[in-house]
């Protein structure tokens, strides 16, 4: 199986945004690319959006989100408000579902940022990354505040013995500043990374090759 691990350095920073826009340049390439959301909170609103990136609308939700909770919180309280136990090991055997079906590519979109907490036990959406044992692409909002927020987030990654494959940078306002036009070449410089995508506000297409290495 060929699969990536998306995540971002803080909630709403745009993650399933460009899962979408590698599903859909994957598809267009010609490789059956899924997406996978194994928890979802508050709604359904993003694996529905992988799954019409993808261009399988006739998918169950269920397979690309087996786990729903209605509190938009982190994991671990919406979970408990719902009187139920998520562990790593049980997300990652329902991406096994997806592999058996034959789609390859698997983009796998956390849930929050990096060390979101997914259990009372201690358990961060970190730990599920260790245990799918994928490569990391790291969505950075481009915005004041980035360039730590990336610096960590590559540590993090890097102490769990995971490779950060991609970093992309995601532009979500319409106004640029200082920081939007510094923070590439500071992240570069101080994670020794290549940015590997920039994206301008509304821009929906990339190079998932480039992003990839596939």
């Amino acid at each position: 199986m060929r699969g990536f691990f998306v995540t971002g350095t803080d909630t709403e920073i745009g993650k399933t945004y460009v899962t979408c826009a590698l599903l859909r340049d994957l598809r267009a390439r010609g490789m059956r690319a899924m997406g996978y959301k194994p928890v979802a909170c508050g709604d359904r609103t993003d694996p529905r959006a992988m799954r019409e990136a993808a261009g399988e609308l006739g998918l169950s939700l269920e397979l690309i989100n087996p786990v729903y909770l209605r509190a938009a919180t982190a994991p671990s309280v919406a979970a408990e408000l719902e009187q139920r136990t998520l562990r790593a090991v049980d997300l990652v055997a329902g991406l096994q579902v997806l592999v058996s079906a034959g789609y390859d590519p698997l983009l796998v979109e956390g849930a929050g940022g990096w060390e979101a907490p997914l259990s009372p036990t201690g358990e961060t959406m970190a730990d599920l990354a260790v245990e799918l044992g994928l490569p990391v692409v790291l969505v950075v909002g481009n915005k004041l505040g980035a360039v730590n927020h990336a610096i960590l987030t590559v540590q993090g990654i890097r102490s769990r013995g995971l490779e950060c494959r991609a970093i992309v940078l995601n532009q979500q306002s319409e106004e640029w500043d200082a920081a939007c036009v510094s923070n590439r070449r500071l992240i570069e410089q101080h994670t020794g990374l290549p940015v590997l995508a920039e994206l301008i506000r509304g821009q929906e297409d990339i190079d998932s090759h480039a992003v990839l290495g596939i």
